[in-house]
C-alpha cells in the first residue's frame, strides 16, 4: 500500500512539474513570436502552440492542484456544521466529482479516438493532428479522477481526505 501511495504522490507531483512545462512553454513560445516579428520573419502557428499548451497546463495542474488544497471549496460551511454532516457532505463532494470527471475523461477519450480515426488536422497554418494536443485532456482529466476516487477511498477508510491547504491563512487578531 505504501508503494502505491508514493506512486500516485509521484504522479501528482509529475502532473505538476508537466503544468509548470507547459507555463514555461507559453513564455518561451512568446518570446520567439517576438523575436521573428522583430526579425521580419514569420513564426507560423505560435499562437496555436501557446493555446494548446496552455489547455495542457490546466488540464495537467488539476490533479496537483487538488492534492494542494488550490482548488475553491466552501470550507466555511464544512467548518460550520457538526463532524457527522461534515463527513456526509465531503463523501457525497468527492463521489459526484469522481463520477463526473470519469464520465468526461470517457467522453473525452471518445473525442480523442474520432479526432484521430478520422485524421483531422488543425485549421491553423501549423496543421497539426488534433488527436495530440486533445489527448493531454485525456490524461490530465484521468489524473483529476484518480486523484478524486484517490481522496474518496481515503475518506472511506481513514475518515478524513488527503487534500491539504499548501496555504498559510492570516487571521485578523
Amino acid at each position: 500500500m505504501a508503494t502505491l501511495r508514493r506512486f500516485l504522490d509521484f504522479l501528482y507531483g509529475l502532473s505538476g512539474i508537466c503544468a509548470a512545462l507547459c507555463l514555461i512553454t507559453i513564455l518561451g513560445l512568446i518570446v520567439l513570436q517576438m523575436l521573428a516579428r522583430w526579425t521580419g520573419e514569420v513564426f507560423p502557428g505560435a499562437p496555436n502552440y501557446a493555446g494548446y499548451a496552455m489547455a495542457a497546463a490546466s488540464f495537467f495542474a488539476f490533479a496537483s492542484a487538488l492534492g494542494r488544497g488550490a482548488h475553491i471549496r466552501v470550507s466555511i460551511l464544512l467548518n460550520a456544521v457538526p463532524a457527522k454532516i461534515k463527513y456526509v457532505m465531503e463523501l457525497w463532494c468527492f463521489g459526484i466529482g469522481s463520477t463526473i470527471t470519469a464520465y468526461f475523461t470517457y467522453y473525452a477519450y471518445e473525442f480523442v479516438y474520432f479526432s484521430w480515426r478520422f485524421n483531422e488536422v488543425s485549421q491553423g497554418q501549423d496543421a497539426i493532428r488534433l488527436w495530440i494536443p486533445q489527448s493531454v485532456m485525456v490524461i490530465g482529466g484521468a489524473l483529476l479522477t484518480i486523484c478524486l476516487f484517490d481522496n474518496l477511498l481515503h475518506l472511506i477508510l481513514r475518515g478524513e481526505h488527503r487534500v491539504v491547504r499548501d496555504i498559510v491563512e492570516s487571521h485578523a487578531e
